[in-house]
């Protein structure tokens, strides 16, 4: 765990950042979003495994790299909780919302002196809250500079699906239910993503694009987590949004595919 899934510090972060500002999204950290691995119905457990598609669940959250390897996982929430309650609820969660992270110190993007200093974040689906820390797309149909923040957005947010992606078609054991106990299972999934990491470690980003049948997830024991997000977001995390996407639209942010996703 401590070669293949280290704790990043704030240089680790840094690192981080440089891989997916090669894929036009500067100061982004790492892409987020949780799945649910269905698992056979724990004894006495009620409904708090139970999950929007009315099977058993653990959730498995995760953050991942613009390698696809895993950098921080949460594993072993009830399915019954969306992806927003299972990161409030996250060790990850609470680091992030104390500030005990190491993530850097905010930092002017590249060309764009006139927006200041912009904050590390991660990036996210619209079951995520929108934090100072984490970016997630503008809801609803958009047009202009919200819909250009989308594509970018999506374009890094890939990441993270197509990681769940490559773990389905590898590892068989997500193929079919898991008629273990809910730790049993956890250790399987911890198991898995520790082995994911090692088989990836050493790749560059320019050779980790996976195939599409790598990242299809049809998969019957790893399924989507609900997309629900009706999540207030502070002052500062809309100011912090709406900068990055006017920052996409400048001579120094734009790149000339960001209207045709």
């Amino acid at each position: 765990m401590e070669q293949y899934m280290p704790v990043p510090d704030t240089l680790e972060w840094r690192k981080i950042a440089a891989g997916f500002a090669k894929l036009a999204f500067p100061n982004c950290i790492g892409a987020m979003d949780g799945k649910h691995v269905v698992i056979e119905a724990p004894p006495n457990s009620g409904s708090v495994y139970y999950n929007y598609k009315g099977t058993f669940s653990i959730v498995l959250l995760a953050v991942v790299d613009a390698r696809y390897c895993f950098r921080l996982v949460d594993i072993g929430a009830y399915g019954r909780n969306s992806d927003g309650g299972t990161l409030s609820a996250s060790a990850f969660g609470t680091a992030l919302r104390q500030n005990t992270l190491g993530i850097p110190e905010d930092t002017i993007l590249p060309g764009a002196e006139h927006l200041g200093p912009m904050p590390y974040v991660f990036v996210a689906d619209e079951a995520f809250p929108l934090r100072r820390n984490i970016m997630r797309p503008y809801p609803g149909y958009n047009i202009g500079e919200r819909k250009v923040f989308n594509n970018r957005l999506s374009h890094v947010r890939r990441m993270v699906e197509c990681a769940f992606g490559i773990l389905a078609s590898q590892w068989r054991v997500y193929r079919r239910v898991l008629c273990v106990s809910p730790e049993v299972a956890e250790g399987v999934v911890k198991a898995t993503c520790m082995l994911h990491n090692f088989m990836r470690w050493d790749t560059s980003i320019a050779t980790a694009l996976p195939s599409e049948a790598a990242t299809s997830e049809s998969s019957e024991g790893l399924q989507h987590a609900p997309r629900l997000g009706a999540n207030n977001a502070g002052r500062e995390a809309v100011a912090v949004r709406e900068k990055f996407a006017q920052y996409f639209m400048t001579e120094a942010g734009q790149v000339p595919w960001q209207d045709t996703i």
